[in-house]
Protein backbone atom coordinates (compact mmCIF):
# COMPACT_ATOMS: atom_id res chain seq x y z
CA UNK A 1 0.00 0.00 0.00
CA UNK A 2 2.72 2.13 1.29
CA UNK A 3 5.61 0.85 -1.69
CA UNK A 4 5.32 3.95 -3.69
CA UNK A 5 6.59 5.91 -0.52
CA UNK A 6 9.17 4.06 0.46
CA UNK A 7 10.10 4.06 -3.42
CA UNK A 8 10.23 7.81 -3.63
CA UNK A 9 12.17 7.96 -0.08
CA UNK A 10 14.73 5.89 -1.11
CA UNK A 11 15.58 7.57 -4.63
CA UNK A 12 15.92 10.63 -2.84
CA UNK A 13 18.49 8.84 -0.40
CA UNK A 14 20.14 7.34 -3.93
CA UNK A 15 20.26 10.60 -5.51
CA UNK A 16 21.33 12.82 -2.32
CA UNK A 17 24.18 10.15 -2.17
CA UNK A 18 25.18 10.66 -5.81
CA UNK A 19 24.30 15.05 -5.29
CA UNK A 20 21.98 14.83 -7.78
CA UNK A 21 19.37 16.33 -4.94
CA UNK A 22 20.21 19.05 -2.29
CA UNK A 23 19.50 17.76 0.92
CA UNK A 24 16.97 20.63 1.32
CA UNK A 25 14.95 19.25 -1.60
CA UNK A 26 15.79 15.67 -0.45
CA UNK A 27 14.14 16.83 3.25
CA UNK A 28 11.09 18.24 1.64
CA UNK A 29 10.35 14.40 -0.41
CA UNK A 30 10.83 13.25 2.91
CA UNK A 31 8.54 15.38 4.87
CA UNK A 32 6.45 15.56 1.84
CA UNK A 33 4.84 11.78 2.87
CA UNK A 34 2.33 12.57 5.13
CA UNK A 35 0.24 9.62 4.33
CA UNK A 36 2.80 7.19 5.29
CA UNK A 37 4.06 9.44 8.28
CA UNK A 38 0.20 8.59 9.28
CA UNK A 39 0.14 5.21 9.10
CA UNK A 40 3.22 5.08 11.41
CA UNK A 41 3.02 5.57 15.26
CA UNK A 42 4.18 8.56 16.00
CA UNK A 43 7.52 8.11 17.07
CA UNK A 44 8.45 7.88 13.09
CA UNK A 45 8.00 11.10 12.51
CA UNK A 46 9.34 12.63 15.60
CA UNK A 47 12.57 10.41 14.83
CA UNK A 48 12.68 11.03 11.20
CA UNK A 49 12.52 15.33 11.66
CA UNK A 50 15.05 14.77 14.08
CA UNK A 51 17.21 13.37 11.36
CA UNK A 52 16.00 15.89 8.88
CA UNK A 53 17.23 18.31 11.56
CA UNK A 54 20.12 17.21 11.46
CA UNK A 55 20.95 17.01 8.24
CA UNK A 56 20.00 19.77 7.73
CA UNK A 57 22.45 21.60 10.20
CA UNK A 58 25.34 19.72 8.73
CA UNK A 59 24.93 20.76 5.47
CA UNK A 60 25.62 24.04 7.53
CA UNK A 61 28.75 23.51 7.43
CA UNK A 62 32.05 21.52 5.98
CA UNK A 63 31.75 17.42 7.19
CA UNK A 64 34.98 18.26 8.87
CA UNK A 65 33.81 20.67 11.01
CA UNK A 66 30.01 19.50 12.07
CA UNK A 67 29.33 16.94 14.39
CA UNK A 68 27.17 15.50 12.39
CA UNK A 69 27.82 13.64 9.84
CA UNK A 70 25.88 12.90 6.43
CA UNK A 71 27.22 9.31 6.00
CA UNK A 72 26.16 8.33 9.46
CA UNK A 73 22.66 10.01 9.28
CA UNK A 74 21.57 8.77 5.92
CA UNK A 75 22.73 5.22 7.07
CA UNK A 76 20.30 5.78 9.74
CA UNK A 77 17.63 6.82 7.86
CA UNK A 78 18.23 3.98 5.59
CA UNK A 79 17.63 1.93 9.11
CA UNK A 80 13.97 4.04 9.94
CA UNK A 81 13.11 3.03 6.31
CA UNK A 82 13.92 -0.35 7.04
CA UNK A 83 12.00 -0.21 10.96
CA UNK A 84 8.99 1.62 9.12
CA UNK A 85 8.35 -0.54 6.41
CA UNK A 86 8.53 -4.09 8.96
CA UNK A 87 6.24 -2.11 11.31
CA UNK A 88 3.29 -1.55 8.27
CA UNK A 89 3.76 -5.08 7.14
CA UNK A 90 3.37 -6.64 10.72
CA UNK A 91 0.25 -8.28 11.16
CA UNK A 92 -0.48 -5.86 13.70
CA UNK A 93 -1.06 -3.04 11.52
Amino acid sequence: MHDQAFSRLQDAMQALRQSRISIADFCRVWRNENALLQALPARFATVMEDLLGRLEAGSLFTEESCSFSQIDLLATLDTWLDKAQQTLRSPSN
